[in-house]
């Protein structure tokens, strides 16, 4: 089928339709017709005509910022741009992948040793995954697959995560008729980027992009997270805005190791591995102690940890309960701590201060229900959750400061990774 006759039959198609409501929270079918045709196009022209097509999500962080490495609770939620893919099964054993803009590569199915050469490459990524779905009983096979991303790099949402994800939805759905959960596609993903990748991520990405939604995780137990997963329900009261507000991320490696290294010092002192195994009161009792031992900031660290916790839990039940105000008080609240107490919104040695600079810009602009540093932190990203009437205005200045391209209005997507069906 030829990519303007695909448009035709995707513009006259209620189920896509839908699927574009769903996916990427808008209404533009044109615009994802064209988008869905061009990959279609690229693909067929060297796999033939038969593919299905998945659609990975990008995902942001809401609440729960630096709690997960210490066993904590965090509020994610998969996001309306994403990785999309045209995948068709062959019979070769080799899992091909074209993706737009970089340069294309194979993996052989039966050859999934590790190698240190390897190391931070999209060839570890799936090899990786393979491995997982193999040690786990799950079926393996070759396919080939070209993809396409509007992922925006740089932001922290996760554009790794998402072809992790895609990686692995194409083989739950060519080789497994569905039978792997999305949790287990998550874990997958989480083993290839430790294990091939080299990179120790946590799980909260994965999972969010797995998931959809508006993920509440407990990784009191990392092994065995607990989840749940909410709607969004505020799309016509509040626009979720990502502004990118620059900042040089070279070297900031320290300064993420020493949160994490500073929380774990505290846990130490209490014979413990991470912050979740100690008793809180105990830690508030014992300040003045600690203070003689423990650097000022490596405590104020501790007390954001605890408090994130019961803000999670707090801003879970105001989704629940469709509490808005609420929702958005302890997301307010959890930047301010971030700001005040985990202290990642600029270095000491940080003269440009971007992130710190965009959280006061945006504090003064009407509209403007919360604003917080996204993610790791110290450079780059802020989250703003702005009314929708206010939000054109909130988007024009913050580009006029940042740059055009810096600023997103993204949607929060009910649904994680999955098979998007269209009739060829």
């Amino acid at each position: 089928m030829a990519s303007t006759n695909l448009k035709k039959v995707l513009l006259n198609n209620e189920d896509f339709r839908k699927d574009v409501e769903d996916l990427y929270c808008d209404n533009n079918y044109e615009r994802y017709a064209e988008r869905y045709a061009a990959l279609y196009e690229l693909h067929s022209k060297k796999y033939g005509d038969s593919c299905v097509f998945i659609s990975s999500p990008g995902r942001i962080e809401l609440c729960g910022n630096h709690t997960d490495h210490n066993n904590g609770k965090v509020l994610c939620a998969a996001i309306s741009v994403d990785t999309l893919g045209a995948v068709t099964r062959n019979d070769d054993q080799i899992v091909r992948v074209d993706s737009v803009g970089f340069p294309a590569f194979e993996v052989q199915v039966r050859d999934l040793t590790m190698k240190d050469a390897e190391k931070g490459t999209s060839d570890a990524l799936v090899k990786g995954i393979l491995k997982y779905f193999l040690n786990a009983g799950y079926n393996v096979g070759g396919f080939n697959a070209t993809t396409t991303s509007d992922v925006f790099k740089g932001a922290g949402v996760s554009s790794s995560a998402c072809f992790e994800l895609l990686i692995a939805h194409s083989l739950n759905v060519l080789y497994n008729k569905g039978r792997a959960s999305a949790m287990f596609m998550a874990q997958a993903a989480q083993y290839a980027e430790n294990v091939y990748f080299g990179k120790p991520c946590g799980l909260m990405d994965q999972c969010a992009i797995a998931l959809g939604g508006v993920s509440c995780i407990d990784f009191k137990n990392p092994e065995k997270a607990v989840y749940t997963t909410k709607e969004w329900r505020w799309d016509k009261d509040i626009s979720v805005v990502l502004v990118n507000t620059g900042g040089n991320h070279c070297d900031l490696t320290p300064d993420y190791a020493a949160i994490r290294g500073e929380m774990t010092q505290i846990a130490a002192f209490y014979g413990r591995s991470t912050l979740r195994e100690v008793d809180e009161e105990k830690f508030k009792s014992d300040i003045p102690e600690l203070m003689n031992m423990f650097s000022g900031r490596a405590i104020l660290r501790a007390l954001h940890y605890f408090n994130e916790n019961k803000r999670v839990l707090d801003a879970e039940l105001a989704l629940d309960t469709g509490n808005l105000e609420d929702f958005l008080s302890d997301i307010s609240k959890s930047g301010d701590s971030s700001f005040k107490y985990l202290q990642n919104c600029y270095t000491p040695l940080d003269r440009e201060q971007r992130v710190a600079l965009g959280l006061a810009v945006a504090g003064n602009i009407n509209g403007v229900r919360a604003a917080r540093v996204h993610g790791g932190g110290f450079a780059g990203t802020i989250l703003c959750m702005v009314e929708r009437a206010y939000a054109p205005d909130f988007i024009e200045k913050m580009k006029g400061i940042f740059g055009k391209d810096m600023v997103y209005n993204i949607g929060i997507r009910n649904c994680g990774t999955r098979e998007v069906k269209i009739e060829l």
